[in-house]
């Protein structure tokens, strides 16, 4: 088929460019349009394969254009534009015609390279980009080994979670600016992988327009990552399509919420920056990738949801208290028989097969429950509910839109009776923590005896010096009561016949003590006396030898409060569970922790 083009003005140009980005361009069309100024040249285009000439349209978008005059009662063809009718489906997928310009289409071409051009520099002069920093972070992370001392200081500017918790110094730069502003970090979020910063300089602020939060994109929509990774100093920009939208696991935090899985690379260095949709609006904060050699190009975004949820709680709180959790580990109900011998007569509902001891639903829901609803929400067999338009997600996506201390109403069936009862949701409780939020170990020093909590970054660091059954009651264990926990030399139990709650209890024990044997009892029977005259003089000598300010970290010289006492509760009677305690312990595809 043959298409002849008309006379193009220079304001034509400029309009129909205008149209085709839309954005406000300053790049100098005007030195390109002469160049375009009669498009005459005859395009032919075929098919790959059977040859069937394609047609070519483009919809008018300004009536008193000369690019939008009609010839014999017919719009006039654009060559830039394919119509919907001259696609053609192969396997599920798409292929469009392809087609050989002859030498005469050498101004098709130039046009296209216009194009490519005037959308590098719109993206380039974007306000955007503008509104990105970058941030340094003079970090020291603890010794655990030695709990009283820092590691060696070390700068970065990859943004991630567990450098916020151990830094010292925060620096923000702006994009052509060559001064480094001082920042506050005003809140951790370990949950979900971010933080909040504060700069005080006024002069900051001059010239920065806010980012605009936008809608949580859908699948195949196109997306810009902007930051500063690995491979060079200035800002980097990478573009990408949305691959998945679900609830899955955030590797700093031990959580799972909301995420957008993108094509586009996420690198180090990469993690905080914002993702942009194609009008400029932030969808998300990046924050995670998969390196593998089984995977390709597959990044994470922390979604608008999720850093709006984080901000209100700051705003509500002054501070960062959580994604709070039901505490239920549940089983998927897939099997029709076991829906049938549990009284089920509909295709839903997820089975609860454990409570822990210090969630909400700890004295509302029983194990052998089933639940069906949550806030009239109906929940799948799978554990999933409807996600807007034709979608399901994961049943943990509910319970994160709420906050800790919210009350939610469940819909359960308990013994064949369905009922309905309400559940106050609280930020899960673990009894060997993920992250030392204070960014230093509790310890405690007895003459030569180092005493600290079991925490993750301890097991991390001293894991082939952590017996078996120390890890064991670390991944399957739950807290008995809030503010349980661990405290090791290997591990002590008894302190003078009296079971140990918290390193805060035990140093309140050794304050208290005004015997005359200090007896110890450890893991595995084995046991230790002092004499506490002893202990108080070698200890003094120790610290003195060996440089050692204190012989106990700050917080435990405020006054002890028992928290059992507090919480008005009684501590359960388990010490082993048989389920992990988090989902990426859970090696079953049937059951999750809610």
């Amino acid at each position: 088929m043959e298409i002849k083009g008309e006379y193009f003005s220079k304001r034509d140009m400029e309009t129909w460019m205008r149209n085709i980005l839309n954005v406000k361009m300053a790049v100098t069309l005007s030195s390109y349009c002469s160049m375009f100024s009669v498009l005459s040249s005859t395009i032919k285009h075929r098919h790959t394969h059977n040859h069937t000439p394609i047609r070519c349209s483009r919809t008018p978008s300004n009536p008193n254009s000369n690019l939008n005059r009609q010839k014999n009662g017919a719009w006039q063809k654009n060559p830039l534009e394919l119509s919907s009718k001259d696609e053609r489906s192969t396997g599920g997928n798409m292929v469009l015609a392809s087609y050989k310009p002859s030498k005469k289409d050498k101004d098709f071409w130039m046009m296209e390279d216009l194009l490519k051009e005037a959308e590098s520099s719109a993206i380039q002069d974007s306000g955007f980009l503008n509104a990105v920093v970058k941030v340094y972070c003079t970090s020291a992370a603890p010794d655990y080994s030695l709990p009283w001392q820092k590691q060696r200081q070390y700068t970065t500017t990859a943004r991630q979670d567990f450098e916020y918790l151990n830094c010292r110094i925060v620096k923000v730069k702006k994009r052509g600016d060559d001064s480094k502003y001082v920042a506050k970090v005003l809140a951790r979020a370990s949950g979900c992988d971010l933080a909040l910063l504060s700069v005080e300089s006024e002069e900051f602020w001059r010239d920065v327009k806010p980012l605009k939060f936008g809608r949580l994109p859908h699948l195949q929509d196109s997306v810009t990552v902007v930051g500063y990774p690995l491979g060079g100093d200035t800002i980097s920009v990478t573009k990408g399509v949305v691959s998945r939208v679900e609830v899955s696991s955030y590797t700093h935090g031990f959580t799972d919420l909301l995420t957008i899985q993108i094509d586009a690379a996420i690198n180090p260095g990469n993690s905080g920056g914002p993702v942009f949709n194609d009008r400029g609006k932030c969808i998300g904060v990046a924050f995670q990738g998969i390196s593998s050699e089984d995977a390709e190009n597959i990044g994470y975004v922390i979604p608008t949801t999720v850093v709006s949820h984080f901000l209100t709680d700051y705003e509500k709180n002054g501070k960062y208290t959580g994604f709070p959790c039901l505490g239920v580990l549940a089983q998927k109900l897939e099997n029709p028989a076991l829906r049938a011998c549990l009284k089920i007569k509909s295709n839903e509902g997820v089975l609860v097969r454990g409570v822990e001891p210090t969630s909400g639903a700890n004295n509302v829901l029983k194990e052998g429950d089933v639940i069906v609803s949550f806030d009239d929400v109906r929940v799948g067999c799978e554990g999933t509910v409807p996600f807007r338009s034709n979608e399901r997600i994961g049943f943990r996506y509910l319970i994160s839109q709420k906050f800790a201390g919210d009350t939610a109403e469940l819909g359960i069936v308990r013994a064949g009776t369905s009922m309905k009862v309400k559940v106050i949701l609280n930020a899960q409780v673990h009894l060997v923590p993920f992250h030392i939020d204070e960014g230093q170990p509790s310890y405690l020093i007895i003459a030569g005896l180092v005493f600290t909590p079991l925490s993750e970054p301890l097991i991390e660091e001293e894991h082939e010096e952590i017996g078996l059954k120390l890890l064991a009651k670390a991944r399957y264990s739950f807290p008995k009561f809030k503010g349980e926990q661990i405290v090791i030399l290997s591990q002590v139990i008894k302190f003078n016949g009296v079971q140990i709650k918290n390193i805060q209890h035990f140093a309140h024990l050794i304050d208290s003590c005004k015997e005359k044997y200090m007896c110890f009892e450890f893991e595995d029977s084995y046991t230790v006396v002092l004499e506490r005259e002893d202990v108080i003089a070698t200890t003094i000598t120790l610290l003195d030898d060996y440089g050692i300010r204190s012989e106990r970290s700050p917080d435990l010289r405020e006054p002890y409060v028992d928290s059992l006492e507090v919480e008005g509760g009684q501590p359960a009677d388990q010490e082993f569970g048989d389920s992990p305690v988090s989902n990426n312990e859970v090696g079953h595809d049937g059951l999750f922790w809610t």
